[in-house]
């Protein structure tokens, strides 16, 4: 039985193809083999910062997998290394992932596992494939050898068993300060693979950890605590990003020698806290990590980014992290549409921002109901209109599907048009509004500039126009053809707004390239947030918030997670209608 919270809601039925991908060939075949009866995977988080756009695809891949699979998937929290940890980054981190639509079966620490891992690290020095070094980390470093250089053993690699454990006891007592010993695998120092060459398993570390206190002055190394993890939960198939290939006869040492399964005592600490004992032998499968231009995803890049104030915080609208990408009016079901667009695969490649943003389009496309808004308002009086007049007007709230039902739209004589949709002197092609010139307003009528009016300054700050009565939808005179149709607001029932239009964060494809001098700090985008005041119609303003809407002719947008309110509407700017990067390189 799962120890999770309630479950978030159910996904809708998965009618899309059969998803192939050579992880999932695996999973087919050792099912059909026998090899396994039931998928277990897992998602090990390091709590040490905030969730990218990267681990979406680990995430929709790992918990994905189980579900086509009949499986489940646990959440596990890599919390080896306390120094850099935070329990906000543990909220938020089960916040991404519930938020992406997807339910962990059970939720684990690696420090639940603690003490199984000091047992093991007993075991192997009792059976000699373990050590305790003196070495310092520069001096590890100086007797690792190269890529075409063996190493050399370090002088205390042949210490006695009884030796090994009484220091390694000591360790674990607190004897020693940080630094001063390790313990080391013994294995061998001439591999071709330095990952093989007698790695750290344990280091001291007096750094007080959230979850156990400090009843441990030592913690495990990655590799040692990841693949016991994997075991101790029976996991079946541990997937990882490309980088970690390497390391994977590292993690088969580990647990073809610790061999859990074959050593009940060491699990005897599961069953004392009353987690299950599940021992069993993964397989590691490695796959290629996201790579997408104009953005970085290192988290110390991220973290400086925060921490210099160049951004506003983990879930700033501009960062590709899932908390800023949800707060920026991204969906769940636009990140799963990406994850599965991107695929799997054991090939690294560059991944163009595009595909995001099109996943994004192409789901609030069909699910976002629209609603007019003026971000860059100019003022429009239909003087043939009584001064009192007003009508309430009805509209579709989606122009594909009636199931959106309609609304009504409040009207008057005096309108909210968009700046850039009147031009005294107009473009080649312009089809909007001029002097003397006619354009359909949607869903009200046919409208003539006939003067403009402006201030001291010679700053046009008003139209005056004419609509024509015999205009109206649903009359005849609606049928004469009109080459352009704007949207507009009634300025005395329209709701300001604070508008947030952003954009990418980078102005260049890849930020990262300090070819030239520069790093990412000199790339960032001076135009990738805007604040505008703006009016929206009243229906947009009493949005929830996260409720996504298309602002008819200008984009998507989404009410703001945290500042919405009816009385004070924020909306942030998810993506524009069309691509407007594609041209500029």
């Amino acid at each position: 039985m799962s120890d999770a919270a309630s479950a978030p809601d159910a996904l809708p039925e998965d009618t899309t193809p059969e998803k192939r991908d050579f992880i999932r060939q695996i999973v087919r075949d050792d099912l059909a083999s026998g090899k396994h009866r039931a998928v277990k995977t897992r998602f090990p988080p390091e709590p040490n910062g905030y969730l990218h756009i990267g681990h979406a695809k680990a995430i929709c891949l790992n918990f994905g997998i189980a579900g086509e699979f009949g499986g489940v998937c646990n959440l596990r929290f890599d919390d080896t290394n306390p120094a850099k940890e935070d329990p906000e980054y543990v909220a938020a981190i089960q916040d991404d992932v519930r938020w992406l639509g997807f339910e962990w079966n059970s939720l684990r620490h690696a420090s639940d596992y603690f003490e199984v891992y000091y047992l093991a690290a007993e075991k192997l020095i009792r059976d000699g494939k373990a050590f305790v070094c003196d070495l310092s980390a520069e001096e590890v470093r100086q007797y690792r050898g190269t890529l075409t250089e063996p190493g050399r053993n370090s002088p205390w690699r042949d210490r006695s068993v009884e030796e090994n454990l009484d220091l390694f006891r000591r360790m674990r007592a607190g004897e020693f300060a940080d630094g001063a010993r390790t313990l080391r695998a013994r294995i061998d120092m001439a591999s071709g693979n330095i990952n093989l060459r007698d790695p750290a398993l344990y280091r001291i570390k007096h750094v007080e950890h959230q979850n156990t206190g400090d009843a441990w002055p030592i913690y495990p190394m990655y590799d040692f605590a990841h693949s016991l993890g994997d075991a101790v939960e029976g996991i079946t198939h541990s997937l990882c990003t490309l980088e970690f290939e390497d390391h994977r006869p590292l993690y088969d040492w580990c647990v073809d020698n610790v061999d859990l399964g074959g050593h009940a005592e060491l699990l005897q600490p599961l069953l004392d806290k009353g987690l299950p004992k599940e021992a069993a032998k993964p397989r590691q499968i490695e796959f290629s990590r996201l790579n997408i231009n104009y953005t970085v995803m290192s988290k110390r890049k991220l973290m400086a980014l925060v921490g210099e104030g160049l951004v506003d915080g983990w879930d700033d609208p501009r960062m590709p992290t899932l908390q800023g990408l949800r707060r920026r009016g991204y969906t769940p079901a636009a990140m799963r549409l990406f994850a599965e667009r991107v695929g799997i695969s054991k090939q690294n490649s560059l991944i163009d921002f595009s595909v995001l943003e099109g996943a994004l389009r192409e789901d609030l496309d069909a699910a976002a109901p629209r609603r007019m808004a003026v971000i860059d308002p100019l003022k429009l009086v239909l003087a043939n209109l009584p001064e009192d007049h007003e009508e309430t007007l009805a509209f579709s709230n989606h122009p594909k599907d009636e199931g959106f039902g309609k609304r009504s739209v409040p009207f008057a004589r005096e309108l909210w048009i968009e700046r850039e949709d009147f031009a005294e002197v107009p473009p080649k092609g312009f089809k909007r509004l001029i002097p003397g010139g006619e354009v359909r307003l949607r869903g009200a009528g046919i409208v003539r500039c006939d003067e403009v009016i402006r201030n001291d300054a010679g700053e046009i700050v008003e139209l005056r126009g004419w609509l024509d009565p015999e205009s109206r939808p649903g009359m005849a005179g609606a049928e004469r053809k009109i080459k352009g149709t704007i949207h507009w607001v009634s300025a005395r029932h329209a709701v300001e707004a604070e508008i947030r239009l952003y954009d990418r964060l980078f102005t260049v494809a890849d930020p990262d390239d300090e070819s030239e001098g520069r790093t990412y700090r000199d790339h960032l985008n001076p135009a990738s947030r805007r604040i505008v005041a703006g009016y929206v119609e009243p229906a947009a303003a009493a949005a929830a918030p996260e409720q996504s809407f298309q602002f008819e002719r200008i984009g998507y947008f989404v009410a703001d997670r945290y500042d919405h309110t009816g009385e004070r509407p924020v909306f942030n700017r998810s993506v524009t209608l069309r691509d407007t990067w594609t041209s500029k390189g």
